[in-house]
């Protein structure tokens, strides 16, 4: 009997719907969530305001600023809302609300205030739409404090990180990658939460260390089976939560490996593949057999064009350069 299989969506859809059958203070609402705009433009929530009603799934007007701060509000007074963004970069419309009030409460009121929301939101290059609509910026949040950033690349990862975001008593940032939204994936166990912080090791090696997270999980398994089959044992580390990340499992691959690679789809500089190339340089500057190599997006603006598009996003091949360097 084959295992029963899951693409993002499901997941996703299947989180907030377990989440809102098991605690009556989760609320879900962003622009067109409910199923009279049809469960939002990707189809993410529908049928969730239909079985939990509209006033728990609710579509709001077409302001991030109000969807966070309601958000925000809610939670001060014992509600856990999930926020949905339409997109990563409309996340820039509420900034104030995410960096100034949402991640800086709990400090302020010295930890007697907890902001117990979770922001969801898609991005990702490879469908045409263009600069303002398709860029990863996980480093603008892992960089403020009080704020933790979630990137899951299956589906039942993204099933396990959300419910343990809207359980966490600090915002989390959800990222999707629309990429990733329809592979299949095997269907995650009801009810089972993956631990915020916590990466995974996806394929074990021992020639060098991949780590990586949303989509490029997938590329960097590709190279990895590549690799294997000229004797070339890859090992591939996902983050799955970027801030704070998982410097244990990180830095003990790479102490065996002895060679790292960081990829992501953000832009190379000041990214998060710099924090982390840095953690291992510090932590195992004397064990390296090579400089760590980060492998990431282009410094510019998502292009429109498909052909300049399909440049900027790091490839398959440019990875697989990226590890041949770290052997020499």
């Amino acid at each position: 009997m084959n295992a029963p299989k899951m693409n993002l969506v499901q997941a996703v859809n299947l989180a907030l719907d377990d989440a809102l059958s098991s605690d009556q203070n989760v609320i879900v609402f962003g622009e067109d969530v409910a199923d009279r705009q049809e469960g939002g433009v990707m189809g993410v929530t529908k049928g969730l305001s239909t079985k939990h009603g509209d006033v728990r799934v609710r579509s709001t007007p077409i302001s991030e600023q109000a969807i966070i701060g309601a958000a925000i509000g809610a939670s001060l007074v014992g509600m856990r809302p999930v926020a949905e963004i339409m997109l990563m970069n409309f996340t820039t419309v509420a900034m104030d609300m995410i960096v100034n009030h949402a991640a800086k409460l709990r400090f302020m009121s010295g930890g007697q205030t907890h902001v117990p929301i979770t922001i969801r939101t898609m991005t990702g290059a490879g469908f045409g739409v263009g600069g303002q609509h398709s860029d990863f910026l996980e480093a603008w949040f892992a960089h403020t404090a009080g704020l933790k950033v979630v990137a899951p690349s299956t589906p039942a990862d993204a099933y396990g990180l959300l419910l343990s975001c809207i359980e966490d008593d600090d915002p989390c940032i959800f990222i999707e990658n629309m990429v990733t939204y329809w592979n299949d994936g095997p269907a995650p166990e009801r009810g089972v939460r993956i631990p915020l912080g916590k990466a995974k090791i996806v394929r074990e090696g021992a020639d060098a260390t991949i780590i990586a997270y949303s989509r490029q999980v997938l590329d960097a398994c590709a190279v990895a089976e590549k690799l294997q089959n000229e004797g070339i044992s890859v090992e591939v580390v996902d983050l799955r939560t970027v801030a704070p990340f998982d410097a244990e499992t990180i830095l003990d691959s790479v102490a065996k490996t002895r060679r790292a690679i960081v990829v992501h789809e953000a832009v190379k500089p000041f990214g998060v593949g710099a924090e982390i190339s840095s953690r291992i340089h510090e932590e195992l500057f004397g064990q390296l057999k090579a400089p760590v190599q980060r492998v990431a997006s282009a410094f510019c603006p998502v292009p429109f064009t498909k052909p300049l598009e399909t440049a900027f996003v790091p490839s398959v091949g440019q990875i697989e350069a990226a590890v041949r360097k770290t052997l020499g």
